[in-house]
């Protein structure tokens, strides 16, 4: 299979531009001809239902929630992204396609990264006129901020709940269609299949998650927005409803899977404490703009911590080691995620970590810095030029509370810890999936008619993504990309007429997905759904986590290979077919999980480098950070599904070339 990404020829800046003039379009008279299935409401498959809707297309539009709502972009408290310049301070669509190149350690695609930058404001103008409550300063202008991995300040937010408010305007616009009728909604409802006819996209499997029956859906095209795969690990910042069985669906049926090693570890989480969770909470990285991260620099009291002798705020200043400015002076507590993740890892590994769990693994992330700064400059701004420590300490406090207050209420209710007093104890977690449906620039996947948006393709992001930029690519696939990629396609489709569901197509992918329901109801195993997907989760983070190494990937393999095969024979599912289920669902994304986290340590297994999310331990420079191989391995690896057996899976490469940045180690000192 060759793989043809389909980027457009001439200069970077003008592709994007000339590509769109050149596109076939659908006559506003024929779109009502044409249907459409969207799977997904998050920001990248909401967007897209509402604007192809609007465009007067029929959409279907499928959520496995009682509402188009809670989709993992929720979790995106920090902001967006957009290269709008607003504080003067060097940014430009040039500079944030740089930054993002090379905070992804240059595994990404020039040209995508480039459309991405470009259409990045008219992102922020499109939400503002959906109204989104985006925070403006003292003149009025919209107020933004940093974010890791970059020097500017580009980040745009709404008081810490960014992805909610974004995906409040979203869904407005998407309930507007659904009012006018052409958006037909799908609640609580799971695609189970991609349905093939004469090798296009023609249509989806889906189960009625509350009656439990299975339905046929046509349409002339099908999108795929249903987000990551970072469940897999079972532990992570995602909803547990989260997960892959969609992307995989395509990819079983023809659709290549892509960069599947590529996992995001989030510096800033609340640690791991017990041993039933189910959900890690992400605490926004927004907060390293204000907080400063640190550890003891002596063991015995990282020990002493541990045990409860010791307070944090009884450790001087002097004993304190602030890791991300000691080693990236630069960019400190502004490095990209996949650096202070690692160096988290390090500090912790030495035995210095603070949080008493079974890992002993955390790290503070402390502010009472800023307050004393940001209390004596709000004590001038009102006048008082020689303000008590106590005053500045109050002031303090308020303009912290102004900025992330509804983060640090929601961080007192789960520990009992005032982040205002002590510092919050953080730690790195699974959060975001750069890997997924591999896709070419017109987001389509190598199955005609079948094309992938947001989290759930390969991404614009490389091997790791800086922060704030999963909310502008999911936006910008739903709102700018698609509706121009999507009906050049669909211009041939004019004349298709309806697409029946009475083919023997459909029939036998209905038949299949009843055939494994029945196969899972009936298996009659002794071992719960969720124990074998912890296991799959402690295999994954262990040794596909964010240390990896030749060995220990072979392990991971064989043993996930192991626990598949008892997996079919002991699993036990109660109920049945025609109810809600909920043991059901899982049951089928786990089976899924299974098969993917084996593709996964065989993609981290072949690529011998290190890079943004991918570390090998094998390939290290000697300060210990990622060493790329640009010879052999600037490339995209996508892999072909070859049956059940997933060793068998071959490997497809798309060449990374690089005309308008200069590849270099990464540098954040």
């Amino acid at each position: 299979m060759k793989l043809d990404s389909k980027i457009p020829q001439g200069p970077i800046k003008d592709k994007w531009t000339n590509h769109k003039d050149h596109l076939n379009l659908v006559a506003p008279n024929n779109r009502p001809k044409i249907d459409i299935i969207v799977v997904g409401t998050g920001l990248a498959g909401s967007s897209a239902a509402a604007s192809l809707a609007e465009m007067g297309y029929n959409v279907k539009s499928f959520c496995f929630q009682d509402s188009p709502r809670r989709a993992h972009s929720i979790a995106a408290q920090g902001g967006i992204n957009a290269a709008k310049n607003y504080q003067n301070d060097g940014d430009s669509v040039y500079r944030l396609f740089y930054d993002t190149i090379k905070g992804g350690d240059y595994r990404a695609r020039e040209a995508n990264v480039h459309r991405l930058a470009e259409v990045s404001g008219n992102i922020i103008d499109q939400c503002v006129a959906q109204g989104v409550p985006f925070a403006r300063e003292y003149g009025g202008m919209l107020d933004n901020r940093s974010f890791g991995g970059t020097q500017v300040q580009r980040t745009f937010y709404a008081a810490g709940q960014t992805g909610q408010q974004l995906l409040l305007g979203a869904y407005s616009a998407l309930s507007r269609q659904i009012g006018l009728g052409r958006v037909e909604m799908f609640n609580r409802h799971e695609m189970l299949d991609l349905v093939k006819v004469d090798g296009k996209a023609r249509g989806i499997i889906a189960r009625n998650l509350i009656t439990g029956e299975i339905e046929r859906h046509s349409a002339h095209a099908v999108v795929i927005a249903s987000g990551g795969y970072g469940n897999v690990y079972f532990l992570s910042t995602n909803a547990m409803g989260s997960n892959v069985t969609a992307g995989w669906k395509i990819h079983k049926q023809g659709a290549l899977f892509a960069n599947p090693c590529y996992v995001q570890i989030h510096p800033t989480c609340i640690p791991v404490h017990g041993t039933n969770q189910s959900k890690l909470t992400l605490m926004s990285e927004s907060l390293r703009n204000s907080g400063r991260i640190w550890v003891p620099k002596k063991k015995e009291d990282a020990e002493a911590i541990r045990e409860g002798k010791l307070k944090p705020t009884q450790i001087a200043e002097e004993n304190r080691d602030y890791y991300l400015e000691r080693k990236y002076p630069a960019f400190g507590n502004l490095v990209p995620r996949d650096v202070a993740s690692r160096a988290a890892k390090e500090v912790c590994d030495e035995g210095r970590g603070i949080e008493a769990n079974d890992t002993n693994e955390g790290v503070y992330l402390d502010f009472s810095t800023e307050i004393q700064t940001k209390g004596r400059q709000t004590a001038y701004a009102k006048g008082n030029h020689n303000p008590t420590a106590e005053e500045i300490t109050a002031l303090g406090k308020q303009w912290l509370e102004e900025k992330y207050g509804n983060l640090f209420t929601m961080y007192q209710k789960i520990t009992d810890e005032n982040p205002y007093e002590t510092p919050m104890k953080i730690y790195p977690a699974v959060h975001y999936t750069m890997g997924g449906v591999w896709v070419d620039y017109n987001l389509q996947s190598t199955i005609p008619g079948c094309f992938v948006t947001g989290e759930a393709n390969f991404s614009d992001h490389g091997a790791n993504r800086l922060g704030a930029s999963a909310l502008m690519q999911g936006l910008a696939d739903g709102y700018f990309v698609l509706p121009y990629t999507l009906s050049n396609y669909l211009a041939d489709e004019i004349r298709t007429g309806k697409i029946s569901t009475d083919s023997p197509e459909f029939e036998e992918a209905e038949a299949k997905v009843k055939g494994l329901i029945s196969k899972f109801l009936n298996n009659n195993g002794s071992k719960s759904v969720d124990h074998f997907h912890k296991k799959l989760g402690l295999i994954m983070w262990n040794k596909v986590g964010m240390g990896r190494n030749a060995a220990e990937l072979q392990e991971a393999i064989a043993e996930i290979a192991a626990l598949k095969e008892d997996f079919y024979n002991e699993v036990y599912v109660p109920g049945t077919a025609n109810e809600l289920n909920q043991e059901l669902e899982k049951v089928l994304r786990v089976a899924d999980f299974l098969e993917l986290g084996q593709l996964m340590a065989m993609d981290a297994l072949q690529r011998n480098e290190s890079c943004g999310g991918h570390f090998r331990e094998e390939y290290q420079d000697a300060e210990g950070e990622t060493l790329r191989d640009d010879v052999n391995f600037k490339f995209v690896g996508a892999w072909e599904y070859k049956g059940e057996d997933i060793s068998k899976s071959e490997l497809h490469k798309e060449e990374l070339n690089y005309e308008e940045i200069k590849i270099a180690a990464r540098n954040y000192k």
